[in-house]
């Protein structure tokens, strides 16, 4: 549990920087001795990645919302599967379902969406741009209002375990952890449509 908790956090600092040099600004917390909020810290690495994502759900074409690699992208014989593997759109709707889940978790706060409609429209293969860029902006909004609520008093107070995370500060560093996996996977779909990610331009 510590080793994972652990690596989360490392990759989170690597993205982090990385970021950071991308956009042309320090890293983040780079005055040294300076005491920031485990709240201010953790919405930093949001907005981090808000930065990141929200250019690459909006590059994607309306049209190429239902693409999903598929067996003829790939080496002929490849022993992988693709009939099952989420849309771009899909993408985009599971990352907005998964905000939700976590950062309710960790704070308590209702999210103000019909969980079980966004969990049935995130599994449809008719996802429109529209829907799929408003519902992760929603979701993140609500991310950053549940951050808010993490203190130096109850950061590292045990909660109920949400994917063997248990407590609020190491569930909001997952939530980032998350989004970034996926991120990874629509840069890809991106590229598989010849176009050139927002991150990746000069």
């Amino acid at each position: 549990m510590q080793l994972r908790i652990m690596m989360v956090a490392v990759a989170l600092g690597c993205c982090s920087m990385a970021a950071a040099a991308q956009m042309g600004g320090p890293p983040v917390g780079a005055t040294p001795g300076m005491m920031v909020s485990p709240a201010k810290a953790l919405d930093e690495l949001m907005g981090l990645f808000e930065a990141e994502v929200m250019p690459v759900v909006k590059a994607m074409p309306a049209d190429k919302y239902d693409f999903a690699p598929s067996t003829a992208t790939f080496a002929a014989g490849s022993p992988e599967r693709f009939d099952t593997v989420r849309t771009f759109g899909q993408q985009v709707l599971h990352v907005a379902e998964a905000n939700y889940y976590f950062y309710s978790s960790l704070s308590g706060l209702d999210p103000g969406v019909d969980m079980k409609a966004l969990q049935k429209k995130s599994e449809s293969k008719s996802i429109t741009k529209e829907e799929a860029v408003k519902a992760l902006a929603d979701s993140l909004a609500f991310a950053h209002k549940a951050i808010a609520t993490i203190t130096t008093e109850n950061a590292f107070v045990t909660i109920k375990a949400v994917d063997g995370m248990d407590t609020r500060a190491s569930l909001a560093a997952f939530g980032v952890a998350h989004g970034y996996d996926h991120y990874g996977q629509m840069v890809l779909y991106l590229r598989m449509n010849g176009i050139v990610p927002p991150g990746s331009k000069p």
